[in-house]
């Protein structure tokens, strides 16, 4: 028997998932809206990401079909409310990568892909207006990671004009925020909603610095994470028999210098090899 090919196989997570939302269906799946799927979308997103980042392509695949059951499962619920199916789902990104991409699609020609970006956007910004968007910072999805949406708001608002001329703007305006922050902090009596707008102002900043020096702060910010990750799980290695975990600092610190010159000795060794 021949395996079902996409388009079949498309179909059977459709109908299933009309199965388990319909009056005989699973108790949990009748149950959910949009609103109560929101978590599950992003975890299933970012556990795509992870499974990236892993470079497992069996946990991949895995991954991306729970992704997609979450698209499913949004249609499902849009059809069931006389908004949309999935069919109306398809048709539209159908119809929105042939409206980008008029240099395949269309007469339009290009050289390079900063001319397919450039496109892109001026598409994207003529359908905005289409939509009534009169602020170019209308449609954000400000729910995404803050970090993301700093850099997101950036690049909008730097394609009309607003940004800086060169680094050392981008510089100043974060030694600036720097200094308001310990200002805010040294105050005699420390107010926590000054010092937390004073903080958000920095990390503004730094994601303003990434995009400038042409670094996804996102990405940076999740490399440092793992880093300090596998850094403390050495210095954890380090302690494996000993006394629990290190009551002074000084200890903690000559354990993090030792996990830190290892991997410095790694890295050569690979540079040598």
């Amino acid at each position: 028997m021949a395996e079902n090919g996409p388009a079949d196989e498309f179909l059977r997570s459709v109908e299933i998932m009309e199965t388990l939302r319909s009056e005989d269906g699973c108790p949990w799946d009748i149950k959910q809206d949009h609103l109560s799927l929101r978590r599950h979308l992003l975890e299933e997103t970012y556990e795509v990401v992870h499974a990236i980042e892993s470079r497992d392509p069996e946990h991949l695949k895995e991954e991306l079909g729970d992704l997609l059951l979450q698209v499913i499962f949004h249609a499902q619920i849009g059809k069931e409310a006389d908004d949309f199916d999935i069919t109306d789902v398809l048709r539209g990104v159908n119809e929105k990568l042939i409206r980008r991409h008029p240099h395949i699609y269309g007469e339009v020609e290009v050289d390079d892909s900063a001319q397919v970006t450039a496109n892109w956007e001026s598409i994207k910004a003529q359908e905005n207006r289409d939509k009534g968007h009169d602020s170019v910072l209308d449609g954000l999805p400000t729910s995404m990671p803050a970090l993301m949406l700093a850099t997101k708001i950036q690049s909008k608002v730097a394609r009309v004009g607003f940004d800086w001329d060169d680094i050392d703007g981008v510089l100043g305006k974060l030694n600036e925020e720097l200094s308001e922050l310990r200002v805010a902090m040294a105050a005699p009596e420390p107010d926590h909603i000054h010092i937390k707008e004073e903080v958000g102002d920095v990390l503004f900043s730094i994601a303003n610095l990434t995009r400038h020096i042409s670094v996804d702060a996102e990405e940076a910010g999740r490399a440092a994470c793992m880093k300090f990750i596998r850094r403390f799980r050495g210095m954890e290695e380090l302690m494996d028999g000993k006394d629990g975990y290190p009551k002074d600092l000084q200890s903690w610190d000559t354990l993090w210098k030792e996990v830190k010159s290892a991997e410095g000795r790694l890295e050569r060794r690979s540079e040598d090899e």
